[in-house]
């Protein structure tokens, strides 16, 4: 990728927004899945919308853009790298990792590094939480981002995961619209009925959960 800011200027400016959509995420789905004695890691963190939304023990950051540092609020701890090298983590010491919309501006072969890297990083009990452009519903836009590299359906990317060692837990082919430049309005009521709704229009970000390949079997998740 080019320089990283120029990125950010380009096609994520700063938005107020951003900030209401992730708090109202973490009131109202995150909030069930992360315990106040997690180690919490955002990889490709951007403005750190999500981590500082996040309450738990540890809150770890991880960008390649140095001037993500400045967004990350107090408590979290901010490390600038490429996130398919986590050697600055200890083994097992990762009880959720994160990524929005970062698979998809990487390589499948760094993609698989990056796997075999969090297999090691995470807790016995710890588990990998995707949310990305489903390729499947939004085609037509999927290269308006001159950085997406990697293409995902909801499908593929069950599939790479298990291919990697990965067991699904959930997987929701429409979680989200694919940009803040939706038509939807961004207020925190709406937020919680739409992710409660089964109808999900523009939705078109997938979000998958998963965790490394321990027992019992390996399979995609029924999408909800």
């Amino acid at each position: 990728m080019s320089d990283p800011s120029n990125y950010f200027s380009a096609r994520l400016p700063p938005d107020p927004r951003r900030e209401k959509l992730w708090r109202a995420l973490w009131d109202f789905y995150f909030r069930s899945l992360i315990r106040k004695d997690d180690v919490v890691l955002d990889l490709g963190a951007g403005y750190c919308s999500f981590i500082n939304a996040v309450k738990a023990r540890v809150r770890l950051a991880v960008d390649q853009w140095p001037g993500f540092c400045a967004h990350a609020g107090t408590g979290v701890e901010a490390h600038v790298g490429s996130v398919t090298d986590l050697s600055w983590l200890p083994d097992a010491s990762v009880d959720f990792a994160f990524a929005s919309n970062v698979f998809e501006h990487i390589a499948k072969e760094d993609l698989t590094t990056l796997l075999e890297q969090l297999r090691r990083k995470l807790s016995p009990t710890g588990r990998l939480c995707l949310i990305q452009p489903n390729y499947r519903y939004c085609y037509k836009d999927y290269y308006d981002d001159y950085t997406h590299v990697t293409v995902f359906s909801h499908i593929s990317l069950q599939d790479f995961l298990i291919a990697n060692d990965f067991r699904i837990l959930e997987c929701q082919p429409r979680f989200l619209p694919l940009t803040l430049k939706s038509s939807l309005p961004v207020h925190p009521l709406l937020i919680k009925a739409y992710l409660a709704s089964p109808l999900k229009p523009l939705g078109k970000q997938m979000l998958v959960l998963a965790e490394p390949f321990r027992a019992g079997p390996s399979r995609r998740a029924d999408p909800v």
